[in-house]
């Protein structure tokens, strides 16, 4: 049996300028081939289109329903997964079963320090940043004559 994936996008909300493409309806049109184009040379099949319900939030505790319109694809899967039929039931997957001592061990992702980004209206620092040494120049007088003094 074969088994597929699938892939559901969003539909183009508007349509794309290009020579010859004069009306609403011709420009939404190519919009829509270069998506499923692109989408077919990566081996997705067009399967339907849906309109589905979703709800979002509006102010603080107000919701309202729009529909989205989404684009489904579908393409075989690559390995085929090993079935055995379950009473009562389609064929299930067959997982393989890992003892904890043939577990590999859990890769560790590095260490990576939070990016701290800037506060919209609070104050920055002036000089040079904590860590970083150094002195300030020397100023001298604004001018030449100012020197005599």
């Amino acid at each position: 049996m074969q088994r597929f994936e699938y892939r559901v996008v969003p539909a183009p909300r508007k349509g794309e300028k290009a020579r010859g493409a004069k009306t609403t309806g011709d420009r939404f049109a190519l919009a829509l081939t270069h998506l499923m184009n692109e989408m077919g040379a990566d081996g997705w099949e067009y399967l339907r289109a849906d309109t589905l319900p979703c709800e979002e939030r509006v102010g603080l505790t107000g919701k309202t329903t729009s529909f989205q319109n989404m684009l489904v694809f579908r393409r075989a899967q690559a390995a085929a997964v090993q079935t055995a039929p379950v009473e009562g039931h389609a064929a299930a997957p067959v997982v393989p079963t890992v003892s904890p001592g043939d577990a590999p061990a859990p890769a560790v992702a590095p260490a990576v320090a939070p990016v701290e980004r800037p506060v919209e209206g609070a104050a920055r620092p002036v000089g040079p940043a904590a860590g970083e040494g150094g002195k300030a120049p020397a100023l001298g007088p604004a001018r030449p004559e100012m020197a005599a003094e």
